[in-house]
């Protein structure tokens, strides 16, 4: 489990695909803060997507990608030399900056548009309309592993306000328009969701 606050951004090193199937792959990434406690089997969030640490060494972790995290993820577009959102899996007793975040992507969406403000920016995302009903105002929503409040939402998009850190701190701060990014939705809706098919 996670809490969307960001520790660092890393840097994918390496992504291996198997010649004979190019559906899952291998990924490398440096990033020295998350890997100064880690060990094999630890859990770290790449870009909002929970991956466990297969190797390490060097400020370096390497993590296996399977076909379904492809497939349903933005780390298939992902290249040496990109940056990644960063965290460790959060520790009992430490603070819950963020929300309950599990690394579970539900979809992938697009950046619609971005407007820059005196100490913010303002960014419009597609609502993709299988997770729609999960997305309220004022609620908490997950983009590529980021914690954030939902400002606005519309029939077919939803509005988060990016402060200072979170522009600085977070691979968000260089998103541009047309850019896909990871989005989990909150926990707690989709268990709500759950219950009211159930009881239909």
């Amino acid at each position: 489990m996670f809490t969307g606050i960001i520790e660092e951004i890393g840097l994918v090193v390496l992504i291996e695909q198997p010649e004979h199937d190019a559906r899952d792959a291998r990924i490398v990434v440096r990033g020295p803060l998350v890997t100064q406690d880690v060990s094999l089997g630890d859990s770290i969030s790449v870009n909002g997507v929970c991956l466990t640490v297969t190797k390490f060494g060097d400020g370096e972790f390497t993590a296996d990608v399977m076909p379904e995290t492809m497939r349903r993820t933005t780390l298939g577009l992902l290249s040496s030399g990109s940056e990644v959102n960063l965290e460790r899996a959060v520790a009992v007793g430490d603070r819950l900056g963020g929300h309950i975040v599990q690394g579970h992507v539900d979809t992938v969406t697009r950046l619609r548009s971005r407007t820059p403000g005196p100490r913010w920016d303002e960014l419009v995302f597609d609502l993709p309309q299988d997770v729609a009903a999960l997305v309220a105002e004022k609620g908490s929503i997950t983009i590529d592993g980021v914690s954030l409040t939902v400002s606005t939402v519309t029939r077919d998009s939803f509005t988060v306000s990016l402060i200072p850190a979170t522009l600085e701190h977070t691979t968000l701060g260089s998103r541009q328009v047309e850019d896909k990014v990871n989005i989990e939705t909150d926990v707690v809706a989709k268990h709500v969701a759950r219950l009211k098919e159930w009881d239909r």
